[in-house]
């Protein structure tokens, strides 16, 4: 059973500080620049309001865009190894957005599948996710149609939503969101709210991600793929903004004898994702890059690991430079003969 309390937003600040006296540290939505951006906040009062969505997701505060793996010195022919040694903080997560709360099971699909990543699972492991329902949402929000919902539960540790007035109800669905609540029982009372539905924004269901799976099947010689990528220059915005994209390159930096090893992200959209040393390179035009980025969110991880790769957040839409939409491209796609 998921328990349900009340907590006003007169009370939050108070949380905030009870949150941070545990020796946890908070990220949240904070305003820069006209941005909306996770970052690490003393208060309650720091936290940005009104927004949609942030512009960039959380993800980056699990699997960061370039850390170190290893150190390691050569002596002729020997090579001496030093693993990194990553200290991880007891971590919240505050105003995370249903669907990027959903985008842990893709993460976790990919970076907890056979061989457990040691560093991504010492970061979720001291994790805790505060999700914050959406009470609006724009033309680029597309959560109904790849299993979400504005309200969704799924990969949070508590869920908030907004009510009538200033209060919020709140969902505790895990030990760590159980924890975050012991920290300030006072704040929490006893919830009447049986019914959240009519406070979440309307989000019409676009298309059917089953349906649209089993249609990439027969297109990947299509001649929409050229079509679709015209105006796309490569520019991996979609793949950085998007908080279910996994892709890392592995590069390895030396001076002299000594050297580190680095993990960072990576998108399929560059045309050196793929490049072979021989020089060959078997999606050597945008068109073939494009592809391999729909199918393989929605053909490929579906069929291999039983996730969308999609959350329908809409961040790639929203920050894409020449302005292409994914949503438009899944429509065009599904109208194929």
């Amino acid at each position: 059973m998921i328990e349900k309390k009340i907590i006003k937003k007169t009370s939050l600040d108070e949380l905030f500080k009870k949150i941070k006296s545990s020796d946890r540290r908070i990220f949240a939505p904070v305003e820069k620049d006209g941005k909306i951006l996770f970052s690490n906040v003393d208060s309650y009062n720091a936290v940005a309001s009104d927004y949609i969505q942030t512009t960039l997701s959380a993800k980056e505060i699990l699997l960061p865009r370039c850390e170190e793996v290893l150190r390691f010195t050569t002596e002729q022919k020997s090579a001496n190894i030093n693993e990194v040694v990553t200290r991880v903080q007891p971590t919240v997560i505050f105003g995370v957005r249903p669907c990027d709360a959903k985008s842990l099971e893709i993460l976790n699909a990919v970076y907890m599948k056979d061989y457990p990543d040691t560093l991504y699972n010492k970061r979720l492991t001291a994790t805790t996710i505060i999700g914050l329902s959406c009470k609006t949402s724009d033309a680029h929000c597309f959560c109904t149609s790849v299993g979400g919902s504005p309200g969704d539960t799924a990969g949070s540790d508590i869920l908030m939503t907004q009510t009538d007035g200033d209060n919020y109800l709140v969902e505790i669905l895990t030990e760590k969101g159980k924890a975050i609540v012991a920290l300030a029982p006072q704040l929490f009372t006893v919830s009447s709210h049986d019914d959240k539905e009519k406070q979440l924004a309307s989000v019409k269901q676009q298309f059917d991600a089953s349906e649209l799976a089993k249609k990439l099947e027969g297109l990947f010689d299509s001649v929409r793929w050229q079509k679709q990528s015209l105006r796309c220059i490569g520019c991996g915005t979609c793949s950085y903004a998007c908080p279910a994209c996994t892709c890392f390159d592995i590069q390895d930096e030396t001076d002299g004898n000594h050297g580190v090893r680095l993990r960072c992200w990576d998108s399929c959209g560059f045309g050196l994702f793929t490049l072979h040393t021989s020089g060959h390179n078997p999606r050597d035009v945008q068109s073939k890059r494009w592809r391999q980025r729909i199918m393989h969110k929605f053909s490929y991880q579906p069929n291999q690991l039983n996730v969308v790769g999609c959350v329908g957040c809409g961040r790639c839409s929203r920050a894409c430079p020449v302005d292409m939409s994914i949503l438009e491209h899944i429509k065009d796609i599904l109208e194929a003969t």
